[in-house]
């Protein structure tokens, strides 16, 4: 048996239902546990991911993947939403929602083709048929007319500042629905210079929901942004210009 087999994720029934209102059922922890081994096995090949203990893996790209529901109402979350995961790397946290929320439809965007090949191959052997990677830049895809406005919601977790997060998000967002920025430490100025930020793209701050992670108490924001009229055609700017020069 190899050492991949023997590394079982850490069973997390009452965190799960005390910190996120929501649990795995038993084949979705089996799904946990294969994301896990395939992660696992394909940093062999690339760098994936530096979380490869068991329950670090466990805390930092599972519960972490699923921490940014806290803030969404039961009735959306029942919802058949179309979903976009910006700049998800190795499937975060969009694999982990796929999982847990079947019902949804998931685009996991990455700029590198190397990890939409792992991603997509991992939602393969996963029998995921709610998702989908695809190789673009978030700048690029905002302009194009069927996803620009074409999503519910979208996540976009500490890809960079948080005004270019919104950037590269809200366009993609319909009128009415939802950005999710996963952010670590948060403080008043941050939210000053990013309500600017997103009045420029039509959208306003609904939530900041300030936690802890459950097993290493690792502060942890998650900002809820609601769009509220049509981002302007300007935005977003042409690739690279978001990163140099944020709102």
């Amino acid at each position: 048996m190899s050492q991949i087999e023997t590394n079982r994720l850490p069973q997390m029934t009452t965190v799960w239902q005390q910190s996120l209102n929501w649990q795995p059922d038993a084949a979705q922890e089996q799904l946990f546990q294969r994301v896990y081994q395939e992660v696992i096995e394909g940093n062999r090949q690339q760098n994936l991911t530096r979380i490869t203990i068991p329950k670090d893996f466990w805390e930092k790209h599972l519960w972490d993947s699923l921490s940014g529901i806290v803030g969404l109402e039961q009735d959306f979350l029942a919802q058949k939403l179309q979903v976009i995961d910006i700049g998800t790397g190795a499937g975060f946290p969009g694999i982990p929602l796929a999982i847990a929320f079947p019902h949804w439809q998931i685009t996991l965007l990455d700029s590198t083709r190397k990890k939409i090949n792992f991603v997509n191959d991992l939602i393969t052997k996963l029998k995921l048929n709610n998702a989908t990677g695809i190789v673009a830049r978030a700048e690029e895809l905002g302009r194009i007319p069927g996803d620009r406005q074409a999503y519910d919601l979208a996540l976009v977790r500490a890809v960079s500042k948080a005004s270019v997060c919104a950037e590269y998000s809200l366009p993609l967002v319909k009128v009415g629905g939802l950005a999710v920025l996963y952010r670590g430490h948060w403080n008043k100025s941050d939210t000053a210079s990013l309500k600017s930020a997103v009045a420029r793209l039509g959208c306003k701050i609904e939530l900041i929901y300030p936690w802890e992670t459950p097993i290493s108490q690792g502060v942890r924001h998650c900002i809820y942004i609601r769009k509220h009229s049509p981002t302007s055609k300007k935005f977003p700017r042409e690739v690279g210009v978001p990163e140099k020069q944020p709102l």
